[in-house]
């Protein structure tokens, strides 16, 4: 299999106070949300100036990996196009294809299955190709790397950083939370994400020989009526403060790890940096947030080695643990869900 350019698939996220509403509409769009919810969500971005870190730090990602793929004589062209703000994917599509592009190898910025993560980016990609019309080039998408030993190993040096900062007696009683977006339980139901979660953080605790870690979910966006996954961690900081005797000052360490991101976006810096660590002051608990891959060398060297793993014949598929590697083509049934299927589609 050969190809001619590397796609960076993403969120996206607004740099501007201007560009917050438009972001969220474009995020909101074929969804039933209350625009007093959008509202209290743009406040979030507001806080931050209206400026979402996500692009930032695609730019650096793609920096990496350009001094990455050069060092190994990877002769690729470089793109990157987002789901919901500029560069948008139909955008970037049509400007590979001016360029002659036929056939792109993508990353999307999603470790875990699920609709979201993964199959709504593939139909995003199908409805950019269909908007550039004759001569878009066609994408391919690499599998998921939940368990690939450079996220893992990425992982563990930025959750020992972060345990390290807990006082060393301490620290083998600190608890471990790794969080990662909770979803709707009828998306659960349809893809591996908790299987791949639970997976992903295991391998991290084990190499740590951390023995008290949990899964906690954050960043629950639906309504109350619909079920999705838990606990979340403001609950669970409930929980360990209940059981360090109440208004525990000092008593309890809490390490999060947000293992279900890449980076620190603007869901990290907010529902952690900001409420999470504000409900640990409040209860009297040491809280501490570990990084998240980000630009790490064995991230980006991680990226790497899908790409050639992908061009191989005969591929070192790398994976840790029991879950095995992910299949490099989505089987056609896989991460269904439609309640978020625009609504105009799902009246096709």
């Amino acid at each position: 299999m050969s190809y001619d350019a590397f796609l960076l698939v993403s969120f996206g996220g607004p740099e501007r106070r201007e560009d917050v509403l438009p972001f969220l509409e474009n995020v909101l769009r074929g969804r039933n949300v209350p625009r007093e919810r959008m509202m209290e969500v743009a406040e979030h971005y507001y806080h931050f100036g209206g400026v979402s870190p996500i692009n930032a730090q695609n730019r650096a990602l793609l920096a990496a990996l350009k001094d990455e793929f050069a060092q190994a004589k990877l002769n690729l062209s470089l793109y990157w196009g987002n789901r919901n703000w500029h560069p948008l994917l139909p955008d970037t599509l049509r400007q590979m294809k001016a360029d002659g592009i036929k056939r792109a190898i993508a990353f999307f910025t999603s470790a875990f299955s699920s609709y979201s993560g993964c199959r709504q980016y593939r139909e995003n990609i199908a409805a950019a190709q269909q908007a550039v019309g004759e001569g878009a080039p066609s994408v391919d998408k690499l599998r998921v790397f939940f368990n690939h030993s450079g996220f893992i190993e990425s992982m563990i040096e930025r959750t020992r950083a972060a345990l390290e900062q807990v006082p060393a007696e301490r620290r083998a009683q600190a608890n471990l939370l790794f969080t990662a977006h909770s979803i709707p339980l009828a998306m659960a139901q349809n893809c591996q994400y908790e299987a791949q979660f639970h997976e992903a953080s295991r391998l991290v605790a084990e190499a740590l020989s951390h023995a008290n870690w949990r899964l906690v979910y954050q960043s629950r966006s639906g309504p109350p009526t619909q079920p999705w996954l838990g606990p979340d961690i403001g609950e669970a900081l409930s929980e360990i403060e209940a059981r360090a005797g109440g208004r525990s000052a000092g008593r309890a360490d809490v390490v999060t790890v947000p293992i279900g991101f890449i980076s620190d976006h603007l869901e990290v810096l907010y529902d952690l940096d900001e409420e999470a660590k504000n409900k640990a002051a409040a209860l009297g608990l040491n809280f501490i947030r570990a990084g998240t891959a980000g630009t790490h060398s064995r991230f980006v060297r991680m990226i790497r080695e899908l790409v050639e793993e992908r061009l191989s014949e005969h591929p070192t598929r790398l994976a840790l643990g029991n879950l095995g590697p992910g299949d490099d083509v989505c089987p056609a049934d896989c991460c269904q869900y439609e309640a978020w299927r625009p609504m105009q589609e799902q009246a096709r």
